[in-house]
């Protein structure tokens, strides 16, 4: 049998869940202020409601492409496997 499980237990779970929550919040915002800097977006004058609808617009693209069931496809050729920034790799000019 099961030991009982005291309210201050539970409390205790909640709490490291509402830790793990602030957390994962705290390095969600953290990428994407990255992705922000990296395109030059931090740097301009965007209000908060352009911003909110700039982003609506990617989520309803990613739904979209989720849905297919291409997201993961999608989602791999995109990436970078240097951490580039995501732009064209340029071809160097140097001689």
């Amino acid at each position: 049998m099961a030991p009982k499980t005291s309210i201050s237990d539970i409390d205790a779970q909640i709490e490291k869940l509402r830790e793990r929550r602030r957390s994962l919040i705290v390095k969600s915002a953290e990428r994407f202020a990255r992705a922000a800097t990296k395109s030059g977006l931090a740097e301009m004058e965007i209000t908060e409601e352009e911003l909110d609808r700039i982003f609506e617009e990617i989520a309803v693209r990613f739904r979209k492409e989720e849905r297919r069931g291409t997201a993961g496809a999608v989602a791999s050729s995109r990436r970078r496997p240097s951490g580039g920034s995501g732009t064209p790799q340029e071809v160097s000019h140097d001689g």
